[in-house]
């Protein structure tokens, strides 16, 4: 689905009357936020990686909290990123609106940041694809009483929460601390 830029500004401002999206001056959070996505990125990957034991539940169940984890350090690089822009989200769908009204650059800016040579900090769309669909699997893989994810599929969503969760931390690299 192609995305839609108009789309995201105008939920973005039916979010901001609902107070579902805030403006905020806690920067301090970001770091929070930033090392708190790195670190959930960490402990997806070892239970992605678990080769469960015979006394331990089936490697399916450990691949959902795999997807579930994925799923959150996406969401907090993404309240990392939010909050740079001077924001905070109140939930989920919030994060993934402000996500695509806040980051994504419109052609003009794309062209500017190109012309400085500073492309690396483009954020394209297709992060919030991932969320999007990270955002999806995480929901059935906590609420839906069986799903088979196969390993290409874990994979795929682990891979691309690494993705999103780097490129923020480029977007944001002069927030870390020295």
């Amino acid at each position: 689905m192609e995305f839609d830029k108009k789309a995201y500004a105008n939920s973005f401002k039916q979010c901001v009357a609902d107070k579902r999206i805030n403006k905020s001056q806690e920067l301090f959070k970001i770091n929070l936020f930033l090392k708190k996505a790195e670190n959930s990125l960490q402990i997806a990957k070892n239970i992605k990686d678990i080769k469960p034991t015979k006394d331990q539940p089936p490697k399916l169940y450990w691949n959902y909290w795999a997807i579930t984890i994925s799923y959150y350090s996406m969401l907090y690089a993404v309240k990392a990123a939010i909050l740079s822009k001077g924001y905070e989200v109140d939930d989920h769908d919030a994060a993934q609106i402000a996500l695509g009204h806040l980051l994504i650059p419109n052609e003009l800016e794309k062209e500017d940041l190109e012309i400085l040579n500073q492309s690396h900090k483009i954020f394209e769309d297709e992060y919030v694809h991932y969320f999007e669909d990270a955002k999806k699997e995480s929901h059935i893989a906590r609420y839906s009483a069986i799903k088979t994810y196969t390993e290409r599929r874990l994979d795929e969503i682990f891979d691309n929460s690494t993705k999103l969760v780097a490129k923020v931390g480029l977007l944001l690299q002069e927030n870390k601390p020295k």
